[in-house]
C-alpha cells in the first residue's frame, strides 16, 4: 500500500496536472500581489535538455543527498503556503535510505529577485516552436520570478517517520545576488542539526499573473531611479 500509495502521489505532483493546478491557483490570486506558485524539478522545468537537474539534489558534507520535487503556492504577506512533493534519501553510495512525501503549510520568507518575462519562452525554443498543451498556456498568462523561498516542511516516509525540516528553494531569476548565484535546493532538519546546503543540481522557479506583477515592476523601476533622472511633471 505504501509504495502504490508512493507512486500514486507521485503522478499528481508531476503529471500534466501539475501546470493545470498551478494556472488555476494563480488565477484565484491574480489580485494579491504577495502571492506566487512554484515549481520544483518537476513538470515541464524538467523537459528538454536541462531534464538532468531534475530532481533537486540537496547534499551534506558526508555525501548523503535528498532529492526533491514538487510544487505549490504561497503568500508572501501571510506568510502560509499549500505546497507538496516527493523526496528520496541516497547514501553516498547512492543506496535508498527512505522515500516518501514533503507538506509545506508555512512560508519563514522570501526574497524576490525580480521578473524575467522570456525564461518560459526561451525554454519553449529548446523544445521546438509546436508548443500547445500546458507550458503555452503558461507562458502567455504569468512571469516567472526569481527568488529565494524558505519553507518549513514535514517529511513523511513510507515507514511512517516523520521528520521537519526547513527547506530553501532558489530561483536564479532577475537582479540574483552574488551569495546565492547557483539554483538548488538546501534542507536542513529540526532537532538533529543535519543539513544539506550542498546545491548539486535543480530547477526551480517561482509563477506570478501578468496583472499582478504591474505594481511591482512600476515600484522596481521607481525605486531604481535617481530623483533627478525623473521624468519632469506634465
Amino acid at each position: 500500500m505504501n509504495s502504490l500509495f508512493c507512486r500514486s502521489f507521485t503522478g499528481l505532483i508531476v503529471g500534466t496536472g501539475l501546470v493545470s493546478f498551478l494556472f488555476a491557483a494563480l488565477a484565484r490570486a491574480q489580485n494579491a500581489s504577495a502571492s506566487y506558485a512554484f515549481v520544483v524539478a518537476s513538470g515541464f522545468l524538467c523537459e528538454g535538455p536541462e531534464s538532468g537537474s531534475c530532481p533537486a539534489v540537496a547534499e551534506s558534507p558526508t555525501g548523503n543527498r535528498y532529492e526533491i520535487s514538487g510544487a505549490g503556492t504561497f503568500d508572501a504577506q501571510k506568510k502560509s503556503a499549500q505546497a507538496a512533493g516527493t523526496f528520496t534519501h541516497k547514501s553516498i553510495n547512492g543506496n535508498v535510505i527512505e522515500t516518501g512525501v514533503w507538506i509545506a503549510s508555512d512560508l519563514i520568507s522570501f526574497r524576490f529577485y525580480g521578473i524575467a518575462p522570456g525564461a518560459l519562452l526561451r525554454n519553449d525554443r529548446t523544445l521546438g516552436r509546436a508548443q500547445f498543451g500546458p507550458k503555452r498556456l503558461l507562458s502567455s498568462r504569468v512571469l516567472p520570478n526569481g527568488g529565494l523561498a524558505v519553507l518549513r516542511i514535514s517529511l513523511v516516509a513510507t515507514t511512517g517517520e516523520v521528520k521537519n525540516a526547513i527547506l530553501q528553494l532558489n530561483c536564479v531569476l532577475g537582479d540574483v545576488p552574488h551569495e546565492r548565484s547557483i539554483e538548488g535546493i538546501r534542507l536542513s532538519f529540526d532537532g538533529s542539526g543535519a543539513e544539506f546546503a550542498e546545491e548539486a543540481g535543480a530547477r526551480v522557479m517561482f509563477l506570478s499573473m501578468r496583472t499582478q506583477v504591474n505594481g511591482a515592476v512600476e515600484m522596481t523601476h521607481q525605486a531604481r531611479t535617481p530623483k533627478s533622472a525623473a521624468a519632469p511633471p506634465e
